[in-house]
C-alpha cells in the first residue's frame, strides 16, 4: 500500500524559505513520477512541480520556476520541495502525490496516491 507523509510546513515571512519533505513507502520507485500540488482556500488544486524518480528529470509551474526546487533522495525514499523567496500568494496546503508512470503530468487526476498535506502560510 502506498503511503505518503509530508512534513516541513509552517509560518514564514515573505522572502523567507521552507523545505517540505514527503516520505514515501509502498512504491516501485523506478516506475513513478512524484509531484507537489497546492490548494489555497476557495481555489482549485494547483500543480507546483514534479520529478521522475528514476532519472531526476523535473518540471515546474511557471509561478514557482526559479524559486522552488524539487528533488529526491533515493536512499531515504523522500521527495523534497525547497521553497525560496516565498510570497503571500504561495500560502496553501501543499500535498505530495505519486503517479504510477514515467510520463510527467501537471493534472491532479493523473496521480493516484496522495499525502495528507501540510500547511504553508506566508505573511506579508
Amino acid at each position: 500500500q502506498v503511503q505518503l507523509v509530508e512534513s516541513g510546513g509552517g509560518l514564514v515571512q515573505a522572502g523567507g524559505s521552507l523545505r517540505l519533505s514527503c516520505a514515501a513507502s509502498g512504491l516501485t520507485f523506478s516506475s513513478y513520477v512524484m509531484g507537489w500540488f497546492r490548494q489555497a482556500p476557495g481555489k482549485e488544486r494547483e500543480f507546483v512541480a514534479c520529478i521522475r524518480w528514476i532519472s531526476g528529470t523535473t518540471y515546474y509551474a511557471d509561478s514557482v520556476k526559479g524559486r522552488f526546487t524539487i528533488s529526491r533522495d533515493i536512499w531515504k525514499n523522500t521527495v523534497y520541495l525547497q521553497m525560496n523567496s516565498l510570497e503571500p500568494e504561495d500560502t496553501a496546503v501543499y500535498s505530495c502525490a505519486a503517479r504510477p508512470s514515467q510520463g510527467m503530468s501537471i493534472s491532479p487526476n493523473a496521480y493516484d496516491s496522495w499525502g495528507q498535506g501540510t500547511q504553508v502560510t506566508v505573511s506579508s
